[in-house]
């Protein structure tokens, strides 16, 4: 069935799944894992864990030299370990009672619609804990809208950074976006050109200690770009991309991003340049907020107060795949 041509999604009810697919792309949402799970476009899988909200960057000489990470520590725990409570599942704007087993079974195989949105909603890991709710809504032609919302709450710390966190199954060969020129913060942009550019591979700035690199800020689209898959039988294809495009349906905005071969976590726990793994995926952080990475003095003093992320009040980003 060309559901392209009918303007319409192929929907399937699984027992612990719901998967969606269209013209040249699958999706599957896990009800086990808490999210999407599987994103195959023109055969290529572009998951290799599933997507979760990202509370931390790793920290710098200039945290480290002012004490942030005792300040914030948590939230590095709850970036690791995050609770799923709760999915709801739309179909063309109408909540339906989740369709797992055995609800599921009232469905056909031939099941079809114009949109389909997932929610899921995370609690984190701190004390006292909030949530995070993430929905993709997914269009007949391919587009995924994807929402990430922090619920700020009294009594949190600082966040490093919030977002949302996409490991993909190998290195990439590099990436193409559209933004400021270099390596940027919210506190260090100012020298940024905007424009169109392009990066061969996925650079990580050698710090003698491995540390917090790569933020991309005000950008307005990426495109990453791969032509390996873990597939035995023929590991290496066409090069093909994966653009993730700013923009909100209420006004335009921009984001952060970091695509490195490394997580967070992994920076975190190096202490020299050869301590870290071998370069195996990609990383892709979508941020809506990052903080300020300071040096004033270049050890003690914190980041101003403008380019801090207080965790009582709201965050949001959202993003076209």
């Amino acid at each position: 069935m060309d559901y392209a041509d009918r303007g319409k999604l192929g929907i399937v009810y699984g027992d612990v799944t719901l998967g969606v697919h269209g013209e040249d792309f699958h999706l599957i949402f896990s009800y086990q894992t808490g999210g999407l799970e599987s994103m195959v476009k023109h055969g290529k899988e572009w998951l290799y864990r599933t997507p979760k909200p990202t509370f931390w960057r790793a920290t710098t000489d200039n945290d480290r030299g002012n004490g942030f990470p005792f300040r914030a520590g948590m939230w590095m725990t709850a970036d690791m370990f995050q609770k799923c409570v709760d999915i709801q599942v739309r179909i063309d704007g109408t909540k339906i009672e989740k369709p797992s087993a055995p609800v599921n079974n009232k469905y056909s195989d031939k099941e079809t619609a114009e949109r389909v949105e997932v929610i899921f909603t995370y609690e984190t890991l701190t004390v006292p804990s909030t949530q995070v709710k993430v929905s993709y809504l997914v269009f007949a032609d391919g587009n995924v809208r994807v929402r990430a919302h922090y619920y700020g709450k009294e009594g949190m710390p600082e966040l490093p950074a919030f977002g949302m966190r996409f490991v993909m199954p190998t290195k990439a060969d590099g990436f193409v976006y559209e933004g400021l020129s270099g390596e940027t913060y919210p506190d260090r942009k100012a020298g940024g050109i905007h424009g169109i550019y392009e990066v061969e591979g996925l650079p990580v700035t050698p710090y003698l200690v491995p540390q917090e690199c790569g933020m991309h800020m005000d950008t307005e689209w990426v495109t990453v770009k791969r032509s390996t898959v873990l597939d035995n039988r023929n590991r290496h294809i066409e090069q093909s991309g994966l653009t993730f495009r700013a923009g909100s349906e209420i006004n335009h905005s921009t984001f952060a991003f970091s695509c490195l071969p490394y997580t967070a976590e992994e920076l975190e726990n190096a202490t020299h340049q050869e301590e870290l793994p071998p370069e195996r995926r990609t990383v892709l952080c979508i941020y809506g907020a990052v903080r300020g990475v300071g040096g004033i003095d270049s050890w003690g003093s914190d980041v101003e107060e403008q380019y801090r992320i207080p965790g009582n009040k709201d965050i949001e980003v959202e993003f076209i795949m």
